[in-house]
């Protein structure tokens, strides 16, 4: 078994690539303890995404306090299912150290923490916070988030409830060859 990042078995998945982009992660997760390593691997890979520079601006909050997450879930317009989850990854950046493009740095990392959970069998869902100052703010109430940190979103992590099938989300349209 070829091992990458802690814990997550890369060669599962890089004999069936396209069966492991496809899972479908927006389900509900259910609240399952997630392992310590499991936590780390997860943000290990978010923090093996490619960063500009290289600045690595990104700060986590991994959230596991089932009151936190229900507080979470109610201040959260979009997050009502964190009340459910084993665990939330509130993605946050640094932007006096990225000259502004703090999002672009983070988003590639929350993409390599949903592709991760997948590899440990985990359910993800991506709430979004940014460029909503309004949801960015009741995180940081929340989470105690200074004001110089910037949230692009949390990550609703847990066991998934019900295997939805894959899908594919090609449009053949949106693909201009050459030119536009």
């Amino acid at each position: 078994m070829q091992v990458g990042l802690t814990g997550l078995n890369c060669e599962e998945h890089l004999t069936k690539p396209f069966e492991f982009l496809l899972k479908r992660g927006n389900q509900p997760p259910e609240p399952r303890t997630i392992a310590p390593e499991d936590i780390r691997a997860l943000l290990e890979a978010g923090m093996a995404a490619p960063s500009a520079a290289p600045v690595k601006p990104w700060h986590f909050v991994t959230i596991a306090n089932r009151f936190r997450l229900q507080a979470l879930g109610a201040a959260h317009t979009h997050g009502a299912m964190l009340a459910e989850s084993a665990l939330a990854i509130a993605v946050c950046a640094d932007p006096e150290i990225t000259g502004g493009n703090w999002s672009h740095e983070v988003s590639g990392v929350t993409q390599n923490i949903l592709l991760a959970a997948v590899s440990l069998g985990l359910g993800t869902i991506w709430i979004g916070s940014h460029p909503s100052e309004e949801r960015k703010a009741a995180i940081r109430k929340v989470l105690a988030i200074p004001d110089s940190v910037d949230v692009l979103g949390l990550v609703a992590i847990g066991y998934p409830s019900s295997g939805k099938p894959a899908r594919a989300e090609f449009h053949e349209g949106r693909v201009h060859e050459e030119e536009w």
